[in-house]
Formats: C-alpha cells, sequence, structure tokens
C-alpha cells in the first residue's frame, strides 16, 4: 500500500508542475527564435517599403511626361513648371514625403527630375522631339532613368537629356 501511495503521490506531483505554465529557459528560448527571425524579415521588409516609395517617383515621372506630351499636341509647346500642367488635371504636387519634383527647359524638349529623400534613388525623365527624315512634324519621345547610386544625401539630380541614360543613370522599362 505504501507503494502505491508514493506512485499516486509523484503522480500528483508531475500534475502540478505541468500545471505551473513555461519555465524562463522555454521563454528565452522563445524570445531568442522571434529576436532571429526578425533580424532576418526586417531588412528585406524595410528594402520592400523603399521599392515602393521609388514606385512614387517612378509614376510621377511618367505622368509628367504624358503630360508634356499632351500639352505639346495641343499647344505646340512645352511647359517648364508642374503647376502650368494643372491645366491638364494632372494634379501632381511639386513636393511629396518622399521626392521633390522639377521641370527645367532641354534643348528641343523639356526634362523633369526627382530628388529623393536620403536613402531612396533619384529619377529623372524626360521629352524630347525627334524628327524623323522626310517627315513633316516631329514627334516625341519620353525616356525614365533611375540613378545607379542611392544618393548618402539629398542632392538634386544632374541629369542631362537627351534619347538615352547615360553616366549614372539607366533607363527604367
Amino acid at each position: 500500500m505504501k507503494t502505491e501511495f508514493k506512485a499516486k503521490f509523484l503522480q500528483q506531483l508531475n500534475k502540478r508542475r505541468q500545471d505551473q505554465g513555461f519555465t524562463l529557459i522555454e521563454l528565452l528560448v522563445v524570445i531568442i527564435i522571434i529576436g532571429i527571425l526578425s533580424a532576418i524579415a526586417l531588412p528585406s521588409f524595410l528594402s520592400q517599403a523603399n521599392k515602393a516609395k521609388q514606385s512614387e517617383a517612378k509614376q510621377y515621372i511618367s505622368s509628367l511626361n504624358k503630360g508634356q506630351q499632351a500639352f505639346y499636341a495641343e499647344k505646340g509647346t512645352f511647359v517648364t513648371t508642374i503647376t502650368e500642367l494643372g491645366s491638364l488635371g494632372l494634379g501632381l504636387k511639386s513636393v511629396t514625403n518622399n521626392y521633390t519634383y522639377a521641370l527645367a527647359g532641354a534643348q528641343n524638349g523639356v526634362a523633369a527630375t526627382a530628388q529623393g529623400v536620403t536613402g531612396l534613388r533619384n529619377y529623372a525623365g524626360g521629352v524630347t522631339l525627334v524628327v524623323a527624315a522626310g517627315a513633316e512634324a516631329a514627334s516625341t519621345q519620353t525616356i525614365l532613368c533611375e540613378s545607379k547610386t542611392i544618393p548618402t544625401t539629398s542632392t538634386a539630380p544632374n541629369f542631362t537629356m537627351g534619347v538615352e541614360c547615360t553616366g549614372d543613370w539607366t533607363a527604367v522599362k
């Protein structure tokens, strides 16, 4: 009878130990695992966030280019300020949380630039006039370029417009 009592007593102790919850070591192991997983996932998440911010600049520059083409088709000239393109109903701002946008006149066209905050790539684009041999009228051609490097400071992009991206710029397709 004594051994039976000891067996039931040990079973009761084990049952109480199971009802008490997690040990400190078990909690530490879980916290360490969560820390390792977040250290792996956080840089990937931040990279995706920057890509989303940069897509804003691509869309804005593309919209500015299309607006310039439409304005040229309607009026026969290019505009040099973003507010002038507002007459087309684009509704674009020259400053957002991530970028500062500007237009500048260029030879036979206009260039648009997007200067990003620190940590984001700069973008530039433009619309140029292209006259084909034997053609009566000129047509317009657009280009969108991305800086090859991410600037360490918020400096305005140095972009010379043409029909191709040169220097520190690559074409965005």
